[in-house]
């Protein structure tokens, strides 16, 4: 028997993943623009399913010396941060302090088989997005006022693919993959050494095929919030493998007590207040392989006891037929999103305009960092966009705040993830490819 070297193993690899994206390239490209698949009433054309489903893949690539993204006018860029390790998610605290949470994926004790888990292994690898954690959680300190870190030190370590974190008095909480834990934080610490308690148990497990658990606290400080995206795509790991699953959670700070606060949710990750503070809104990322054009990934506000239609329909209503069995009676009570934002964008991070110091139009309402399509010819996403509210809703259209994250030939250069708005009203960007903090300002 005679057994491959490992260089005939990569070039047999590497010639399998062309094959396949050539012939995930031939499915049908969108037939309309982001634009046309956005706001209060979306284009929602009939789906399109091909055997090989659309794979357009942004290979990440890095920012090139002295490149950074394009800010929309009145506005000007600078790196907050670089070196960084995969940073996902940013909390500013009150003195200022920035955490970031450089993390990714956890490993997989049981990796998926088969021919479409091993085409999504090389995607993921060649969006960036197969690295391992670092898991910690790094602070960030700008002790001149420059708009540049110039503390750096990491605050926790060991953790399990941290994302979400929230701060409430004394107590910093953080959620990994699998937990949500409680450290002591007294204010200006740079270092944590306390051991964590655990508040309660998320969905994790053997899959946990979105893993990414956001985090964010009551006005009053009273509960937490929690997003838990799906365990697939559709459903097709079984409905079991989704209990507690596709869905924002509330979480009662003081005992870890909790129940689902609303559901039908496929990937819930960025949570944030409106102006008012009374009212929750989240980003969705939707389901995946019914072409270019659906499904609108969204911004919505999150009601209590609402039911969002996952995996059963989206977009309201309209029946996702491949999903086995159907429920008719879980589609007739689906609520229809306040705001679509594009096919396959892939909106993450999420903050409200509430204390923001950019000028208009970025007052009033929502900021969104949009990782970018891996599945949609052309590309969608990979920017930062603010959709503004008036009267408490979304009006729309979406405007650009930082774009040039793609090179001409296709590359990713960044991905942009969390935002989050700093002491100071400059946006914060996470760029997880370019291993960057960006902040954005007023022109002077």
């Amino acid at each position: 028997m005679t057994f491959a070297t490992p260089t005939v193993r990569a070039a047999w690899a590497a010639a399998g993943t062309a094959c396949l994206l050539l012939l995930g390239a031939c499915a049908e490209p969108a037939r309309f623009t982001v634009a046309e698949g956005s706001g209060n009433n979306p284009a929602l054309p009939a789906p399109s399913r091909a055997l090989i489903p659309m794979v357009n893949i942004a290979p990440a690539r890095g920012w090139p010396a002295d490149a950074m993204p394009t800010p929309a006018p009145g506005l000007r860029v600078q790196a907050f941060a670089r070196d960084l390790d995969h940073p996902r998610w940013l909390l500013v605290l009150p003195n200022g302090d920035v955490l970031v949470a450089e993390s990714n994926a956890p490993p997989k004790a049981d990796p998926p088989t088969g021919i479409k888990a091993w085409v999504m292994g090389r995607v993921m690898k060649r969006a960036g997005a197969a690295v391992p954690s670092a898991n910690r959680i790094t602070l960030l300190r700008d002790t001149d006022g420059d708009g540049v870190a110039d503390l750096r030190s990491v605050l926790l370590s060991g953790l399990n693919s941290p994302f979400g974190m929230a701060l409430v008095g004394e107590r910093l909480f953080v959620a990994n993959a699998d937990a949500v834990l409680a450290f002591p934080y007294r204010r200006g610490d740079t270092v944590i050494n306390a051991t964590g308690t655990q508040l309660l148990a998320l969905p994790g497990g053997p899959i946990n095929h979105h893993w990414t658990k956001s985090l964010l606290a009551s006005p009053d400080g009273q509960r937490l919030y929690v997003g838990v995206g799906s365990n697939s795509n559709i459903g097709e790991n079984g409905m079991a493998a989704e209990a507690g699953r596709a869905a924002v959670w509330e979480v009662d700070i003081r005992t870890g007590a909790h129940r689902v606060f609303a559901s039908g949710l496929r990937n819930p990750v960025g949570l944030a207040w409106d102006a008012s503070g009374r009212t929750l809104w989240t980003v969705v990322n939707e389901r995946d392989e019914l072409g270019s054009d659906l499904v609108p990934d969204y911004l919505t506000s999150v009601r209590d006891g609402a039911f969002y239609g996952w995996p059963y329909s989206y977009y309201g209503q309209r029946v996702d037929t491949r999903v086995k069995p159907p429920a008719p009676d879980q589609v007739a009570k689906a609520v229809v999103p306040d705001f679509a934002l594009g096919a396959h964008v892939a909106p993450l991070g999420l903050a409200s305009a509430v204390g923001s110091r950019l000028p208009a139009p970025f007052t009033n309402g929502m900021f969104i960092g949009q990782h970018g399509s891996w599945n949609r010819r052309p590309h969608s996403g990979y920017k930062v966009v603010f959709v503004p509210f008036s009267g408490g809703q979304p009006l729309g259209p979406a405007r650009d705040v930082l774009g040039g994250f793609l090179s001409a030939d296709g590359e990713a250069f960044g991905r942009p993830v969390g935002v989050a708005i700093d002491t100071q009203g400059a946006l914060l960007v996470a760029d997880d490819v370019g291993n960057v903090v960006w902040r954005v300002s007023a022109s002077p």
